[in-house]
C-alpha cells in the first residue's frame, strides 16, 4: 500500500510502497476513503509524543470500509462503513468498564502507538468494542472530520464542560477543535465568543453562531475583553490550542464559579502552563481535561447531525492527495489550515 512515512522526528515524510496490514483476530483492516490532517500529527512527527517508534506512519482521523476482519471480531463485517475515536480501548481495564473508554489505561493510538491512517489502509485491533458503525446517508468526508477534533469537542462541551442554554462560552482558539466547539456550543443554545489571531478564523466562527469574536493581537488584554462581552466572565471556558497564554487567559476569564477544559495538547515548549490558582480557590473555578470521546458516545452526536442541529461538513477547508500533504504537515506551526484538511489516500 501506498503511505506517508518518516524516519526520524522532524525529518521530511515521504511517500512510500509498505506491505498492506492484516487484521489481528479481535482487529480489521480499513480501506481508508478519508483522513484527517490534524495538529497532532505534527506534535507527533517533531517528536513531542515518546509512544512513537521510527519509522512511522501519522494519521488518527479517518473514516472508511471494512475491507479485513478477524475470526473474533462479532459485531462487523467486510464491506461495513465505519470510523472509530483516536483512543482504542482495551476493554477490560477499571476505566472500560466504568465507561471512560477515553482514558483507558491499555490504550492504542493508530498514528501514535501504532502506524496510522495516512495511508490506503490502516490496523485496527479490538475493532468490536472500538468501531463506530457510520450512516448510509453520511460522506466519507464528514466522517473523517469527526476524527479527533470535533468528537473531542463535543465531549468537552456537553460531557465536560456540561454546557447550557444562554451561558457564555468562551473558546480560545479558532482551529479545527475551536470552531467545531463554536457550532456545538451553539447549537446547544449558548452564546459564544472566539478568541484567535488570525481575521478569517474569526470570520468563520461568526458564520458558524459565534455572537461575538476577539482578536488577541488587537487589544491589550483577552481577559478583559472577554470579561467586557460577556458581561463578567465565561461560565464556561475552553482553551483548543493547547499553549501557555491561551491556557492562562481561558481560566483567568472565567466568571465566578465559572469552568475551564483544557482541550488543546499542552507539549513541547508549552508543556508548563501558569495558572491563576488564587483565583481558582477564591472563585472556587473548576479545571478540567477532556481527551476524545468513547465510541459509545458517538450514538448522540451522530443523531444530532442527521438532524441537522450540527453540520460538520462546514468546517472542512479542503482535501489533499498524500502528497500534498506533507508541507501542510510540515508547516501545520506556522500555517495553520483554515477549519479542517483531510486527505484521501487514492488522489
Amino acid at each position: 500500500m501506498k503511505a506517508m512515512i518518516f524516519d526520524a522526528f522532524g525529518a521530511t515524510p515521504a511517500i512510500r510502497d509498505v506491505p498492506d496490514p492484516a487484521p489481528a483476530p479481535d482487529g480489521v483492516v480499513i480501506d481508508v476513503k478519508s483522513t484527517g490532517l490534524c495538529r497532532s500529527d505534527w506534535h507527533g512527527w517533531r517528536g513531542h509524543d515518546p509512544d512513537i517508534r521510527l519509522p512511522h506512519v501519522p494519521g488518527h482521523e479517518f473514516a472508511g470500509v471494512v475491507a479485513a476482519a478477524g475470526a473474533e471480531v462479532r459485531r462487523f463485517d467486510v464491506g461495513d462503513r465505519v470510523t472509530a475515536p483516536f483512543v482504542l480501548a482495551c476493554g477490560w481495564c477499571p476505566s472500560c468498564h466504568a465507561g471512560d473508554q477515553q482514558v483507558c489505561e491499555a490504550q492504542a493510538q493508530p498514528g501514535f502507538t501504532q502506524w496510522g491512517s495516512f495511508a490506503e489502509y490502516v490496523a485496527l485491533d479490538r475493532a468490536d468494542g472500538n468501531l463506530v458503525r457510520l450512516p448510509e446517508t453520511m460522506a466519507f468526508a464528514t466522517a473523517a472530520s469527526l476524527g479527533c477534533r470535533f468528537a473531542t469537542a463535543f465531549r468537552a462541551v456537553v460531557d465536560r464542560g456540561r454546557v447550557r442554554g444562554g451561558e457564555w462560552v468562551a473558546v480560545h482558539g479558532a482551529g479545527g477543535v475551536g470552531l467545531s466547539a463554536v457550532m456545538i456550543a451553539t447549537a446547544l443554545g449558548a452564546n459564544v465568543v472566539a478568541i484567535d489571531v488570525a481575521e478569517p478564523k474569526l470570520a468563520l466562527a461568526r458564520a458558524l453562531g459565534a455572537v461575538a469574536t476577539v482578536n488577541a493581537r488587537e487589544v491589550v488584554s483577552v481577559v478583559e475583553a472577554v470579561r467586557a462581552v460577556t458581561g463578567g466572565g465565561a461560565h464556561l471556558s475552553m482553551d483548543t490550542l493547547g499553549a501557555r497564554e491561551t491556557c492562562f487567559n481561558s481560566v483567568t476569564c472565567l466568571r465566578r464559579r465559572g469552568r475551564h477544559v483544557q482541550v488543546g495538547l499542552m507539549l513541547g515548549d508549552e508543556a508548563r502552563a501558569e495558572v491563576p490558582m488564587a483565583q481558582v480557590i477564591a472563585h472556587e473555578l473548576e479545571i478540567l481535561g477532556s481527551h476524545g470521546m468513547q465510541a459509545w458516545r458517538y450514538d448522540e452526536m451522530l443523531a444530532l447531525i442527521l438532524a441537522g442541529r450540527l453540520r460538520p461538513e462546514r468546517l472542512i477547508g479542503g482535501t489533499l492527495s498524500l502528497t500534498d500533504a506533507i508541507p501542510a504537515l510540515v508547516a501545520m506551526d506556522r500555517h495553520p489550515p483554515d477549519g479542517i484538511v483531510l486527505i484521501d489516500p487514492r488522489l
